[in-house]
């Protein structure tokens, strides 16, 4: 498990994302364990408490499903559930606010679409 926690918002916050980025990034395939509340907290120096509650609010979610004495695994549909809610996420927050800053700087509909299509080319987006 890659990543570096922070003191910029929650650790189970954190421990959540980390194991979405897997997913998302095909670290974590389906049906596949994610790393144990104990390997969490041991990687992390964090409390084993913690470290529960990030993968607890997976369950809950939807994302992993737990496996009684053997740990958490990757949920059938997770990748699609998780880029939804992510796109869903993306557009309500990340687009209003650069249209709005857009808007702000004067920018036409035609030019903030040229720009965020030449960013989207410099980025290999299909």
């Amino acid at each position: 498990m890659n990543g570096i926690l922070n003191e910029q918002s929650l650790i189970y916050r954190q421990i959540e994302k980390l194991i979405e980025d897997g997913i998302l990034q095909g670290s974590y395939a389906e049906g596949e364990q994610v790393p144990s509340t104990t390997e969490l907290a041991r990687t992390f120096g964090i409390n084993p408490a913690t470290a529960a509650k990030g993968g607890n609010r997976l369950v809950e979610a939807g994302l992993l499903y737990k496996k009684r004495g053997i740990g958490m695994f990757v949920a059938d549909g997770a990748l699609a559930l998780l880029r939804s809610r992510r796109q869903a996420d993306f557009a309500q927050n990340q687009l209003q606010r650069m249209a709005k800053e857009a808007g702000s700087l004067g920018l036409s509909k035609a030019l903030l679409l040229e720009l965020v299509s030449a960013a989207a080319d410099r980025e290999g987006l299909v």
